[in-house]
């Protein structure tokens, strides 16, 4: 499985109907509904903002996608295709549509929005999917500066910390490299 860390645009003029393909990292249906509401606001005259997602859950795989009032089946499952056919999860794919007065055809339309999310992925920088995982830590002050070496060779990072008589410490950690972490400090 892939991701995106960061958002990319792409714009294309098809029949003098304006598409931008967006690709944005989500990680939630929370954060996707946010976006949506967002690029809404941003693109009020749109005449359609169809969209897919796939975001990895602890109750698995979420899929969805909207045609956004195009004929059904000829925006959102194109787009989702791409997503799925690159294996990318925990991101959200849309097209916006400006109509420009000529009509595409559903495969012209299909085509149209296959294309702007296929472009917008390709623009994106595609990286592996890490499963990160976190684990509560309490360390002699003497043993930071070890934990802070460990964590820098297992991409590992301190999310919180709490200085008392031990040092209580929330890190998150790749879930691949959890036992590494176990094994070399108890807790």
């Amino acid at each position: 499985m892939y991701c995106i860390n960061t958002e990319k645009t792409i714009e294309e003029t098809i029949k003098k109907s304006r598409f931008i393909g967006m690709v944005l990292p989500c990680e939630s249906e929370n954060a996707v509904s946010m976006t949506l509401k967002d690029l809404y606001k941003k693109h009020p005259n749109a005449n359609h903002i169809a969209f897919a997602y796939r975001i990895k859950s602890p109750k698995g795989l979420i899929c969805r996608f909207n045609d956004a009032g195009e004929p059904t089946g000829t925006a959102g499952k194109p787009i989702y295709q791409h997503l799925e056919g690159k294996q990318l999860i925990n991101i959200l794919a849309v097209v916006i549509r400006y109509f420009g007065g000529i009509k595409l055809g559903a495969g012209g339309l299909t085509r149209a929005y296959g294309n702007s999310a296929s472009k917008a992925i390709e623009a994106a920088k595609i990286n592996a999917y890490i499963e990160y995982t976190t684990v509560k830590l309490s360390l002699e002050y003497k043993q930071i500066q070890h934990l802070n070496y460990q964590l820098k060779k297992l991409g590992g990072e301190i999310i919180e910390q709490t200085f008392a008589e031990k040092v209580t410490l929330l890190i998150k950690i790749p879930e691949k490299n959890l036992e590494i972490l176990q094994s070399l400090f108890t807790y």
